[in-house]
């Protein structure tokens, strides 16, 4: 080896060590526990599209603008909350909190997991660089109770932009 290839090779080495680190096939397998929360929040989800798609036009899409629908359903559903018994809304809440996860997920991804202190699931985006975590079915919640305050695309917004400017090691919960 001559003296210009010793040097050819350290460069390369160095250039190597700067390329970006492309995830092996494996590294993208999803367990089986992750691969079921993601059906039952896509089917939670499916069933607010099915049942209102065509209402509102086709609008509900999965994009962050279809949000505005889902949030003027819920205040149309908030206008006879009173009206509703606990299981049709805890119904509703599920469904509507998929919806805005499944948004987040097809959009950032992220992964499902479940939050004891809230008793129920969480989406956590960015890892492992860093980690900001959606709380919807709460604020599903809250929207129905508190009405425009607890906006769905304003919330979104504020998870869309952390997600967006997320630099690594940065950690926030979006409730």
């Amino acid at each position: 080896m001559g003296l210009f290839d010793f040097f050819k090779k350290k460069n390369n080495e160095e250039q190597q060590k700067h390329e970006l680190v492309r995830p092996k096939q494996a590294d993208n397998v999803v367990d089986e526990a992750q691969q079921e929360f993601i059906n039952d929040s896509t089917a939670n989800a499916e069933r607010i599209v099915e049942s209102f798609n065509e209402k509102y036009e086709g609008a509900f899409d999965y994009s962050e603008e279809s949000l505005v629908a889902l949030d003027e359903l819920l205040e149309n559903f908030a206008e006879f909350g009173d009206q509703m018994d606990d299981e049709m809304k805890e119904d509703l809440i599920a469904q509507a909190g998929s919806y805005i996860f499944e948004v987040a997920r097809r959009n950032f991804g992220g992964k499902y997991f479940w939050y004891d202190q809230l008793d129920q699931p969480l989406l956590v985006t960015g890892l492992p660089h860093f980690e900001i975590s959606l709380v919807a079915f709460d604020k599903v919640k809250m929207r129905l109770e508190n009405g425009q305050e607890d906006n769905i695309p304003y919330f979104f917004k504020g998870y869309s932009d952390r997600v967006r400017l997320a630099k690594p090691g940065d950690k926030a919960m979006i409730v």
